[in-house]
């Protein structure tokens, strides 16, 4: 075989592989689409319909479940993803860090869930706000107040790891620097190496 016919199969064989490759990505963005285009119609709806039995019309369980919801629901995907950023550099970390950012995706889906019905222009997002107005009263607010808690109380646990950070380095500096000469007390006479 010579030289130019291996490089001939070579252009060939790295074709072949663009070519697969183009032909799963295409393949794929069809999928989504269409897996889109089937759940916008259907997530809504059935969310609403799910937050509805747990209310049961109630403008106190409404509350109740929209503050829990929105809290829990944005405070742990946020924690998660800083553990995340946090463990990544370390032996391991990128596997815990991958798993970790996998979890908080999974535990943002209801207030993501809740967010296509609140924003979707869509019948099934128009259809989950009815059911929503009428057998899940003051779940809408109460979620959204209880994300923006929960955004709160991670601002604050950000600057309290952010202040623990700052003292460590400070720590740390300050055992490199050499320690200064002691000095004498005022009044006390120079020493003069004769007794």
């Amino acid at each position: 075989m010579t030289t130019g016919e291996a490089q001939s199969n070579g252009q060939k064989s790295t074709a072949i592989v663009w070519r697969n490759r183009a032909i799963i990505t295409v393949a794929t963005a069809v999928v989504l689409v269409i897996a889109y285009l089937i759940l916008s119609s259907f997530i809504p709806r059935w969310w609403a319909q799910r937050l509805a039995n747990m209310v049961h019309g109630s403008f106190t369980q409404g509350i109740w479940w929209g503050l829990v919801f929105g809290l829990v629901f944005t405070l742990v995907p946020l924690l998660l993803v800083v553990l995340a950023v946090r463990v990544w550099k370390r032996k391991g970390g990128k596997f815990i860090a991958g798993a970790a950012v996998i979890v908080a995706l999974l535990t943002a889906v209801p207030n993501l869930m809740t967010l296509t019905i609140v924003l979707g222009g869509n019948n099934a997002a128009h259809a989950g706000q009815r059911i929503l107005d009428v057998d899940a009263p003051a779940f809408r607010g109460a979620c959204l107040v209880g994300a923006i808690l929960a955004a709160v109380l991670f601002a604050l646990v950000l600057a309290l790891l952010g202040k623990r950070g700052l003292n460590r380095r400070s720590a740390a500096k300050a055992a490199a620097a050499p320690a200064p000469a002691p000095t004498p007390p005022p009044g006390t006479p120079p020493m003069t190496g004769e007794r």
